[in-house]
């Protein structure tokens, strides 16, 4: 059984940092996915790496603040979020799936993780 679960979200003031981890167990993938979603809003696409060659994409909105690593010996990825702003505040969630063309598609889901950023 797909596991994929997150930690690291929380409270923080507005230029700080957090560390989001999505440990994966129960299958293998090609691609994990980090997503946000505001309130009453659809879930969007913050970033992804691919497990294999560490491919990544980002965001145009968190590039050069977020960043997405893995680490294939753990099964664990990370969203390293910096100079975090109040409009990311958001539940995150970590995603695995595979490559479909250029793009990816997405079958697991972590439970999401609040962050808060405080002006």
């Amino acid at each position: 059984q797909v596991q994929l679960v997150e930690s690291g979200g929380g409270s923080v003031q507005a230029g700080g940092s957090l560390r989001l981890s999505c440990a994966a167990s129960g299958g293998t993938f090609s691609i994990m996915g980090w997503f946000r979603q505001f309130p009453g809003k659809e879930r969007e696409f913050v970033g992804r790496i691919d497990w294999s060659g560490g491919s990544l994409r980002l965001a145009d909105s968190v590039k050069g603040r977020f960043t997405v690593s893995r680490d294939n010996a753990k099964n664990t990825v990370y969203l390293q979020m910096n100079s975090l702003k109040p409009e990311d505040t958001a539940v995150y969630y970590c995603a695995a799936g595979t490559s479909v063309g250029g793009g990816a598609s997405y079958a697991y889901w972590g439970q999401g993780t609040q962050v808060t950023v405080s002006s």
